[in-house]
């Protein structure tokens, strides 16, 4: 394989994970408080759909990609509401989330299918573009890869090495020890869920106004849904979601790669699977490994409501 073909691979393989990367930070943030949140694909779509509407009525990629966090915070935000304060199932809202984000993006979205606006195009970064090999893949991207950049060491930063991030883990380990601490509870769960969604909402727009530039139904093709399987192969840690995220984009750039060079003894059909079987691989391998299960396992109050006046 040539310098050029590399470089093609992996620039593309950064790019094609931008998305879930966002989504499975969110995510982790999110599970960290103990709030299980299965409507990321549902918050991905209204994200991208947002995004994609405000950039193409306001001219303002700045205003496009705000409406996409703010439409991906509502929507956690009724999460939050059913769930924390109603103390609802949580696997059952976040499922209905996810349908009505799918079916509300569809009905919306119909007048700006096929519409043009703007995107946001790669930026070089002088200086460093021109180290070799490792310039054009890292440093030849747009603004959106630039913050994953800093998104992910800062998330990481913040969860293990902050007094916030300490209260953040407390309160999904065990929120009735929180509490006693005086930790606000309720406040962090609904400050975190926000803030997953938001991430969500931001990976949407990454895709309608980089990545695949436009607006169509579904144009997130289960990545939502991705990204909580890349929350259990990163063992609830920010870094690792990287690796997670990296793998499902490198298939997808070999896919490009072998149709851009017409390998046809790969059928394409089989080629658009491959992103999704492999995560299902690593998947199961992940959770059957006994070396992960020590390393990290699942908040110990995941998915459970929190009510003062029965846990006290």
């Amino acid at each position: 394989m040539d310098t050029g073909s590399l470089i093609f691979i992996l620039s593309v393989a950064i790019q094609s994970s931008t998305a879930v990367l966002f989504a499975t930070i969110g995510e982790i943030f999110t599970e960290r408080s103990g709030v299980l949140n299965l409507g990321v694909e549902g918050m991905m779509l209204m994200g991208a759909l947002s995004g994609f509407a405000a950039t193409y009525y306001s001219h303002s990629l700045f205003l496009g990609v705000l409406a996409s966090m703010v439409v991906g915070g509502i929507l956690a935000l009724i999460q939050g509401f059913f769930t924390i304060t109603l103390r609802a199932n949580q696997v059952v809202c976040g499922l209905a989330l996810a349908i009505l984000g799918i079916g509300l993006s569809s009905f919306l979205g119909r007048p700006i299918i096929g519409r043009v606006a703007e995107r946001c195009v790669a930026f070089p970064v002088p200086v460093l573009q021109e180290i070799p090999l490792a310039g054009p893949v890292f440093f030849n991207q747009n603004l959106f890869i630039y913050f994953s950049y800093l998104l992910v060491p800062c998330g990481w930063l913040f969860l293990y090495h902050t007094r916030p991030g300490l209260s953040l883990r407390s309160v999904g380990e065990n929120p009735t020890a929180a509490d006693t601490a005086g930790i606000p509870v309720i406040r962090i769960r609904y400050l975190w869920t926000i803030f997953g969604g938001s991430l969500a909402g931001l990976g949407g727009a990454y895709l309608s106004l980089s990545y695949t530039p436009g607006w169509k139904e579904n144009m997130t093709s289960g990545q939502g849904w991705i990204a909580i399987a890349m929350v259990i192969f990163a063992l609830w840690n920010p870094l690792r979601a990287v690796l997670g995220s990296l793998f499902f984009g490198g298939i997808n750039a070999l896919q490009f790669f072998f149709e851009a060079r017409q390998f046809t003894f790969i059928p394409s059909y089989i080629l658009r699977m491959l992103p999704y079987l492999f995560t299902i691989a690593i998947l199961v391998i992940t959770t059957h490994s006994k070396s992960a299960r020590r390393r990290a396992s699942a908040p110990a109050s995941l998915g459970l409501p929190f009510q003062r006046e029965e846990n006290s």
